[in-house]
């Protein structure tokens, strides 16, 4: 079954005013994205995270609140990035202790490193999307979205 809109899962991590971000060289030149992926079936939004961190920057992450949504819808953007409406869900993380950013053992083709941003450097980079004021708002601030799992919530007692 093909859904309207593909769910994205994502881990913003923020330390000592920089931010970890993925490096990929491909058309567009040198950019930078935070680690993201689709949800696959039979996987949680957390579990995507845990696994998109572990695949693009080899770290184990503890995921905190919703930090950001993000859509790019196709019809509205010329289809710049492509024709599959995509929702982002960028989540609040901490890296584990003892879990060390680096290049994973099998990268994605055009990803060429795993960085640490200053934040305020973000302006001389390429971020997609292009979210560096409301990430640096975001680290001054720290306003949450709650996220709400079903599994979490206390089920009525059946009668």
């Amino acid at each position: 079954m093909k859904y309207p809109i593909r769910v994205r899962a994502c881990a913003l991590i923020i330390e000592n005013n920089s931010i970890l971000l993925v490096e990929f060289n491909d058309e567009r030149g040198i950019h930078y994205n935070l680690p993201a992926g689709g949800v696959e079936p039979n996987e949680s939004v957390i579990e995507a995270v845990h696994r998109e961190a572990k695949e693009e920057e080899s770290i184990d992450v503890e995921i905190g609140p919703l930090a950001f949504v993000y859509e790019y819808a196709p019809h509205l953007n010329s289809n710049r990035f492509g024709s599959t409406h995509s929702l982002q869900l960028m989540f609040d993380c901490k890296i584990k202790e003892g879990s060390i950013p680096k290049m994973p053992p099998n990268p994605d083709p055009n990803q060429i490193g795993v960085k640490w941003i200053k934040l305020a450097e973000l302006d001389d980079i390429m971020l997609f999307p292009n979210i560096k004021e409301q990430i640096v708002n975001y680290a001054k601030n720290k306003k949450n979205i709650e996220f709400i799992e079903e599994q979490t919530l206390e089920t009525y007692a059946v009668r």
